[in-house]
């Protein structure tokens, strides 16, 4: 194993090297600002039907044909990855820029910031193997291994640019990996680490919540001044399916979105869940309650004006998400809400989440906040305010 390591640290230096010397363009050390608009998807000409998967390969292929820095790693990578999203790329672009690394989260996330702080782009995937739940007792989750790499995403790509005053930065990284319940995956497999890595200033998180809205966010992250979480749904990579335009485009990170107007309540989620409360809103709006639906897509940083533009017309919030209830993602949302809204709440602002305690694969559907708990708490809140 440590010839191997040796080789693969070798190989590496031998890559980075060459694509950065042959690029005119290297990263300034500016943070990221979202300031370009909402792409017109109307006016992007040809689309294809595309699941989520197919949507991350045509983002990586689009990618690595505009950015000829632009690196692909991680374990399996090479075949096409355990979930296909990079299949076919390493016979477009070649063994160099896109290959198999050895099994050490660690040093893909270490590999990806050494190689961004020197300009070049690397899109590091973190990925699971089964064989490796029986001596993988470090991870939180081992659907994404990626607690085995926190030394290097917590003191280091996080705080490149800090602790250099801003003479370096390692902007260039974007690390890729599945999360979330996927209907068999059992304790080890399901779970949704966001708030974790939500914690660390430094990192942008994103989660997409479809292949179109997936492919724009995926290209934004990888060419985006700061280093990028990007969070992928697995139970969607294959059961996703949407008209995705063909064209290069990109979405702002650190805007939400408006997936649903509505006037008497506000829900707010991101990733798989808003399949759950589009589902939710359905059955509200047959007794009569118009709920407006806001994805949130990045989580750090997050986007609370679009929330509290909303509650100030709706008055009533909730927030939903697969990770469990306690320091979830969405307690920042909520203290930040009745912060600012607390004179236009009509309710209690509610919290529709996950349980506090691992889940086996038998008691997956009683843990999942569905769309009928979701619908609970909209007709609670709806009443509360009468």
């Amino acid at each position: 194993m440590l010839s191997k390591v040796t080789l693969s640290q070798r190989r590496f230096l031998s890559i980075a090297n060459r694509h950065i010397r042959s690029s005119s363009t290297l990263l300034e050390p500016t943070a990221y600002s979202p300031s370009h608009p909402e792409p017109p998807y109307a006016t992007l000409g040809p689309t294809s039907k595309l699941n989520l998967f197919s949507a991350i390969n045509a983002a990586l292929k689009s990618a690595m044909h505009s950015d000829p820095t632009a690196i692909l790693f991680g374990e399996d990578i090479a075949f096409g990855g355990v979930f296909r999203c990079s299949q076919g790329l390493k016979d477009e672009f070649g063994e160099e820029r896109v290959f198999n690394t050895p099994l050490s989260e660690n040093g893909i996330a270490g590999m990806a910031v050494g190689y961004a702080s020197a300009g070049g782009t690397a899109i590091g995937e973190i990925q699971f193997d089964n064989n490796r739940i029986a001596y993988s007792k470090y991870c939180f989750d081992t659907n994404i291994y990626i607690s085995p790499a926190m030394d290097q995403i917590v003191n280091e790509m996080a705080k490149f640019r800090f602790r250099s005053g801003n003479q370096w930065n390692c902007g260039g990284v974007t690390l890729r990996a599945p999360c979330g319940a996927v209907g068999h995956g059992g304790l080890y497999h399901s779970q949704s680490p966001e708030a974790y890595l939500a914690h660390t200033p430094g990192l942008v998180v994103v989660m997409p919540r479809g292949p179109r809205c997936a492919k724009g966010l995926l290209l934004s992250s990888i060419r985006s001044k700061d280093p990028v979480i990007f969070l992928e749904p697995k139970i969607l990579y294959r059961s996703a399916v949407e008209e995705v335009p063909d064209a290069d485009y990109e979405i702002p990170l650190g805007k939400a979105e408006v997936m649903r107007e509505g006037t008497d309540v506000t829900l707010v989620g991101w990733g798989a869940q808003l399949r759950t409360l589009q589902a939710a809103c359905d059955l509200a709006s047959k007794e009569g309650i118009s709920c407006e639906l806001i994805d949130l897509r990045t989580i750090l940083p997050w986007d609370s004006k679009t929330i509290v533009e909303s509650v100030m017309k709706t008055g009533k919030l909730i927030v939903s998400h697969e990770a469990p209830i306690t320091c979830g993602f969405g307690a920042e949302v909520v203290a930040a809400l009745q912060n600012e809204v607390f004179f236009c709440l009509e309710a209690p602002i509610q919290r529709v989440c996950g349980y506090d305690t691992p889940f086996g694969l038998v008691y997956e559907k009683f843990y999942l906040p569905d769309e009928t708990k979701n619908l609970g708490a909209i007709r609670k809140v709806m009443e509360l305010s009468k």
